[in-house]
């Protein structure tokens, strides 16, 4: 067992402690609960996690040396507060040990990309990226967008930035090397030539248009011309636009000029062309007012397929080295490495960082950081991205800020609400009635925290025109919600109590939510509803608060903008949630009521009869001819449709 002092805190570090206890998580406790842990904990690499009393994950890490790197935690008077409050909340500590410090490096970046820890430091978007696929494997190779698991043969060139740089490559591509698009079916059912041969996009291979060889041509030239080899691809076509010309077969010749057109166009609209560099990633972080935006650009082949922006989630006091270090891990968890990632910070574990990209990619990987040349120009020019992408984000932060302060003086808050939470119902004449939650903070709408809610207590035999069909909704939505807070976070330790709730709806609405808190023993958190103007005009709204009358705010104030945002917003995800609903009750086929009738039956039955009503009306001996379909089910299937007869 590791003897480890527990030095006194200060003064400062006491009145936090007191702070802490008051709401229901104690320093002392915590560190006990390390002091514990490290009794059993291995010397070894690995990864520890610390959970909080609801078995929610507060941090991952890594480490050489797991014991070591522990009792670093109990010294609370040397960490900040941030990590003395993780402390606090800490009751258990799993951990995991590795081979090397590598594994645990790669362990860590996994681990916390899925559990997303409160304390870590997190890459917020981490969407996919599109790519380009040149399908093999069929006669006339398609070019089409491609995302997800790399599992259709064929080969796969990117990864582009958005989905808008890959079909503006694509719809430039299809000019240069007109190959087919379209999926495998349509190709097979096509007797005429599509729109896309018409406008000289596709050599129609479909109806016979291009032979077999001329196509392979288009095709290994389209693959040549994204693996980087444009120069050769577009000296090939001048030549034969020259010998074309020369021939006196100018329509020929002017084919082939306007495919050197789309390719020039392609590169300039790629902007920088480095045909020395090949593939790399140029990876810069700019921090400032404890905000941070790492700007990604990826090259392939010499080719700049585009950047993007991101905004990690961090503390305030974490430096922009560690931000860097983490984003790479986490960004690279999920997706491949090029052979060379440029990055405009010394980064202090960058060798080891470099072999855990290699052994996860199975080929070297360097992470590097230039100095002079055309790759610190790059650097350079997405670092300059990266400052200006988070100067324009501290400005729209800044202007949202000043809304909050705005609403919590008209609303009489304390201080700006950190986490609005607003509430709508949708439903038409009490069908497929749903609930909705949208949140929205200082930097915007936080859109994984939107919840769905089913409605559950409103009867079918209850007048769905009466009145209080939309309060019992309201009710039943804010019930759940709440009472699930209170048993998760009863002393509203952490960060998922909202600080105004806001009601889509008058002052009926306001008083069943109040009534809702009164009964759950809520007394203290501000609540206002917002209701459309007479005859439901956007601009003449009105705000209604307890114990106080209407607010009605100018046409033009900048609040009332930010109201119907919010408010808009809520109605959006409400609707979208109920279409939903509704079309995937639609969506139900009578065939799923039969017993025996699986998707493959289900399938087989529809493309046979054309539809449930076709299956229906079909005879025994009908259904006895479908593929999959025996005797004993086609009997089933022929009673259930006759059964009311």
């Amino acid at each position: 067992m590791v003897d480890v002092q527990i030095e006194r805190p200060t003064t400062s570090v006491t009145d936090d402690a007191a702070a802490l206890a008051e709401s229901g998580v104690s320093l002392e406790r915590g560190v006990a609960t390390l002091r514990a842990a490290l009794g059993t904990m291995p010397a070894g690499a690995g990864v520890y996690c610390m959970r909080d009393r609801h078995e929610k994950p507060l941090y991952v890490g890594k480490a050489k040396s797991l014991r070591k790197r522990v009792a670093t935690y109990v010294n609370v008077r040397t960490l900040p507060v941030r990590l003395q409050r993780m402390i606090a909340a800490t009751t258990s500590v799993e951990v995991i040990t590795t081979e090397g410090e590598v594994e645990a490096l790669l362990l860590e970046s996994n681990l916390i990309k899925r559990l997303k820890p409160h304390y870590n430091i997190l890459l917020r978007d981490d969407k996919s990226f599109p790519y380009i696929l040149l399908r093999r494997g069929h006669t006339w190779p398609q070019i089409t967008k491609y995302r997800g698991a790399k599992s259709a043969e064929g080969d796969y060139f990117g990864p582009f930035a958005s989905a808008g740089a890959v079909n503006l490559t694509i719809n430039a591509l299809q000019r240069a090397f007109p190959l087919r698009s379209c999926s495998d079916s349509v190709l097979e059912s096509r007797t005429r030539p599509c729109l896309q041969y018409q406008i000289k996009r596709c050599t129609a291979p479909c109806v016979g248009r291009i032979s077999k060889a001329d196509y392979d041509v288009l095709v290994e030239e389209a693959r040549s011309f994204l693996a980087g080899r444009s120069r050769q691809v577009q000296s090939r076509l001048t030549e034969r636009m020259t010998a074309a010309s020369d021939a006196l077969e100018f329509e020929t010749a002017a084919a082939y000029r306007d495919r050197i057109k789309a390719l020039a166009h392609i590169q300039m609209r790629q902007g920088i062309n480095l045909p020395t560099m090949d593939d790399a990633d140029v990876v810069a972080i700019h921090d400032e007012a404890g905000q941070a935006c790492v700007q990604v650009f990826f090259f392939r082949s010499g080719q700049n397929y585009g950047n993007r922006a991101f905004f990690p989630r961090h503390g305030a006091d974490e430096t922009a080295e560690a931000i860097l270090r983490a984003f790479i891990g986490q960004f690279y968890s999920a997706r491949e490495a090029p052979p060379l990632v440029l990055v405009n910070r010394s980064l202090v574990e960058a060798p080891l960082l470099a072999e855990a990209l290699t052994v996860r990619a199975g080929r070297r990987v360097r992470l590097h950081r230039p100095q002079r040349g055309e790759k610190r120009k790059l650097v350079e020019d997405a670092e300059r991205n990266a400052r200006e992408a988070l100067a324009r984000r501290l400005g729209e932060s800044t202007a949202q800020r000043r809304l909050l302060e705005s609403l919590a003086q008209k609303f009489g808050l304390e201080s700006a609400p950190e986490r609005i939470e607003v509430y709508d119902n949708s439903h038409i004449s009490g069908t497929d009635a749903v609930g909705s939650l949208i949140v929205a903070g200082p930097d915007g709408f936080i859109k994984n925290a939107y919840r769905k809610f089913t409605i559950r207590s409103v009867a079918a035999a209850e007048d769905p025109a009466a009145p209080g069909d939309d309060y019992a909704m309201m009710r039943e939505v804010l019930a759940r919600r709440f009472s699930r807070l209170i048993k998760e976070d009863p002393g509203r330790a952490g960060e998922s109590w909202p600080d105004l709730v806001l009601i889509d709806g008058g002052a009926g609405q306001l008083g069943e939510a109040r009534r809702v808190f009164a009964d759950l023993g809520i007394a203290d958190l501000a609540v206002a509803a917002i209701a459309k103007g007479p005859e439901r005009n956007a601009g003449r709204e009105r705000i209604f608060l307890p114990d106080r009358p209407p607010v009605s705010l100018g046409a033009r104030e900048p609040l009332l903008y930010f109201l119907q945002r919010l408010r808009d917003e809520a109605h959006r995800f409400a609707i979208g949630t109920h279409r939903a609903k509704r079309a995937k009750a639609r969506a139900r086929s009578a065939l799923d009521e039969i017993p025996g009738v699986g998707p493959r039956r289900k399938k087989a039955l529809l493309h046979r009869f054309g539809s449930a009503r076709g299956v229906s009306q079909a005879g025994l001996a009908d259904l006895e001819t479908v593929d999959g379909i025996s005797s004993t089910v086609a009997r089933a299937i022929h009673d259930h449709f006759r059964a009311d007869h």
